[in-house]
């Protein structure tokens, strides 16, 4: 089996607990075709850099996957048919790094910052 990052972009109008639904029902469907998820993060509700099917804002989300490429393909034709999803992106990596992603250290030193006055 491969190691992937697997990231999704889903709609601003949904609510937290449902992309956290949408991600826990991800994560039974990939353990179903034979992966394992190694990690999820909810990146939350961001900015977009140019607008997606009239969105400004998107809910984040990210799995590290140790998954056939099989599991991959079915979950990426299951996302082209769901309506919540905007955009969604799986990589393929050597490793899985057993830090936080680099979205989830710049959140934490931002609220480490004292506050401005």
């Amino acid at each position: 089996m491969s190691y992937y990052e697997h990231v999704i972009i889903s709609r601003p109008d949904i609510s937290e607990t449902q992309v956290t639904e949408m991600v826990n029902h991800l994560t039974e469907k990939f353990e179903s075709l034979g992966a394992k998820v190694v990690g999820t993060e909810y990146w939350g509700l961001r900015k977009l850099a140019y607008r997606i099917k009239k969105h400004r804002k998107a809910h984040y989300s990210f799995l590290k996957l140790d998954a056939p490429h099989e599991a991959i393909a079915e979950v990426e034709r299951l996302h082209r048919i769901d309506d919540d999803i905007l955009r969604y992106m799986s990589i393929r990596v050597d490793e899985h790094s057993d830090e936080v992603s680099p979205i989830m250290k710049k959140r934490d030193e931002r609220e480490r910052r004292p506050a401005r006055r």
